[in-house]
């Protein structure tokens, strides 16, 4: 059978000239063309180093007989947006990466790709954009960076700032922390949705098993990038496995109880659906709240646990997670090596993976003067850290289509609780409250109109930072917003909450003193009173459609480029917010 790039060259002619002047030998365009696809750039570092895994992938090529070619599209940094009208760029942008794949791929055909990120929207992008091309790929992660003294890490870092405004730490403080946080390259160096997302590739059977959140600057690293590179030209030239061949609903199903086992970003709710949405699969909140009820949580690794990420690798990484929780999974389900889930587990335990590991973790102790066993990390499934996954998906007539809560991350205090509404249209408007004093303990904050069709949907970061933070609200005050949290976020904080208020979501309905009731175990998010007064089911009802009738819609936050298509085309957030053409 023809091969893609072979095809290619017989129907232009003009290819192989062109591919020739751009540094290709007349030897090499008859190879196996594998397209490697990566979010490198100057951008952040998570992507900083990715050209050095390039290379090690494009070697891997080459001694298997391949020619890889070099494609970027980087991504941004929702940390160095943050706080700023550039984080609305940030859920658009994976949508924009995945189309720049999709014409990468398209418009010059390959035989195969290697998909190299490491951050929360570079990594689904390529997941995305590999699932609506279709062609053999294996997905390299990019790893974590480091901790650095004292084991500080960026997520600390909203901590530290919302205590140097409320003047509890003096600047120089402030300075030490920001100076250290990112001491290299890599995802940050907790479970966030960079490093969930990485997790995620693997536990789908995209990424070689084992290759999940290595630290950054690791050998193993650029050697599981040679291996992707020689990997991706068998399946080229011998096996044809497609994307679609491995991911099936089956493979879903183990990555979200990897999520749960955890305790992964709630951004997984948008990434996951989404990339299930190009292979044609639905995936929805429903899914992740089913498979979380009774899962085992057994990570202890920051924002909900006690270690830096790179202590994940060290104790056997997503193939230590599954093997704990090996008789929920589907082990059956192919993966990128040719061989099943069952067959990987097996192979690992036999050929030293996890004793290579350990040499590791020895090594973390020695720097940090601590003694962590394996067990200390990844808690064994006898012994977890909870018994109801990590997430919940709350619904009821604030959100009928749900809203999600990292109950691994909220005060018990909070699980059940009935709360006085203290609406915000803009994160601005309450961030100035909270920092004031001007919220209350028994408040239940609202951050509204920060939605895909509000603006974009950024992270409610520093908000939720500064309540988590602050000893009196963080367990009696919750935060729900139509906008979404950084994977490092912690407290009472419940997002996605759809539909969303620029869709007319009840959300916007929301007036000052209304009461919320939250009620994490029976799944509930509810108004159940007005201004302060308990009320009839019936009741609310009516005075939400009194209040529906009086409601108009926004004027559009963005009239041109980017934000303006993402807005007019996004999903609802419990959808995913990917673009859709049917609405």
């Amino acid at each position: 059978m023809e091969r893609n790039s072979q095809r290619l060259r017989r129907l232009a002619p003009e290819c192989d000239p062109l591919r020739i002047g751009t540094g290709w030998k007349p030897e090499d365009l008859a190879k196996p063309q594998i397209m490697i696809e990566s979010t490198f750039g100057d951008s952040h570092p998570g992507s900083g180093h990715l050209d050095r895994l390039v290379e090690a992938v494009r070697e891997g090529i080459a001694q298997a007989g391949g020619f890889g070619a070099r494609y970027f599209c980087t991504d941004i940094c929702d940390g160095e947006s943050q706080g700023t009208d550039g984080i609305n760029y940030s859920l658009a942008s994976r949508e924009m990466i995945a189309n720049m794949i999709e014409i990468h791929a398209n418009a010059t055909p390959f035989d195969a790709c290697v998909c190299l990120a490491s951050c929360d929207k570079g990594m689904p992008a390529n997941l995305m954009g590999l699932a609506r091309v279709n062609i053999p790929a294996v997905v390299v992660p990019g790893g974590t960076m480091k901790a650095g003294p004292d084991m500080l890490t960026l997520e600390q870092l909203g901590m530290y700032s919302a205590k140097y405004e409320r003047g509890e730490i003096d600047g120089e403080k402030l300075d030490w922390a920001k100076q250290n946080a990112c001491p290299g390259c890599g995802a940050c160096s907790f479970i966030g949705t960079a490093s969930t997302m990485q997790i995620m590739a693997e536990a789908l059977g995209l990424a070689l098993p084992g290759s999940a959140l290595l630290p950054a600057d690791s050998p193993d690293l650029i050697a599981y990038a040679k291996r992707a590179g020689e990997r991706a030209v068998a399946l080229a030239v011998t096996t044809g496995m497609r994307p679609s061949d491995i991911v099936t609903m089956e493979s879903f199903e183990n990555a979200i109880l990897v999520h749960a086992a955890i305790s992964g970003s709630t951004n997984c709710l948008l990434h996951i659906p989404a990339i299930a949405h190009e292979f044609g699969i639905e995936i929805t909140g429903d899914t992740f709240d089913r498979l979380h009820r009774n899962a085992r949580y057994l990570l202890d690794i920051r924002p909900a646990g006690r270690w830096p990420a790179e202590c994940f690798y060290y104790a056997g990484g997503v193939p230590a997670v599954m093997a704990e929780i090996r008789e929920s999974l589907h082990l059956d389900v192919m993966t990128v090596t040719g061989k099943t889930l069952g067959e990987n587990l097996d192979e690992l335990r036999e050929n030293g993976f996890y004793e290579r590991c350990a040499g590791w973790l020895a090594d973390f102790n020695s720097r940090y003067g601590v003694s962590l066993m394996r067990e200390d990390i990844i808690r064994p499934y006898e012994n977890p850290l909870g018994t109801d996954g990590s997430i919940a998906v709350l619904k009821g007539n604030l959100a009928p289509e749900g809203a999600v809560i990292k109950h691994t991350a909220c005060p018990k205090e909070m699980f059940h609780a009935v709360l006085r509404a203290r609406p915000f249209d803009s994160e601005e408007e309450c961030l100035d409250a909270v920092l004031k004093h001007k919220v209350e303990k028994g408040d239940a904050v609202f951050i509204r109109y920060e939605g895909p069709r509000g603006s974009g949907m950024p992270e409610m970061f520093y908000t939720s930072e500064a309540i988590s933070s602050d000893a009196g609200l963080g367990r009696s005050i919750a935060l729900i917003t139509d906008g979404r949290f950084s994977g490092a976020s912690t407290g009472p904080v419940i997002g996605h909450c759809s539909p969303e208020a620029a869709d007319g979501g009840p959300i916007a309905l929301v007036e000052e003193g209304d009461l919320i009731e939250i009620d994490v175990q029976e799944r509930k998010l509810a108004i159940v009173g007005i201004r302060g007064e308990r009320k009839t089911p019936e009741e609310i009802d009516a005075v939400l459609k009194r209040r529906r009738e009086q409601w108009k819609p926004r004027e559009p936050k963005y009239r041109k480029g980017v934000l303006a298509l993402f807005a007019k085309l996004a999903a609802s957030p419990m959808r995913g917010a990917y673009l859709t053409y049917d609405n």
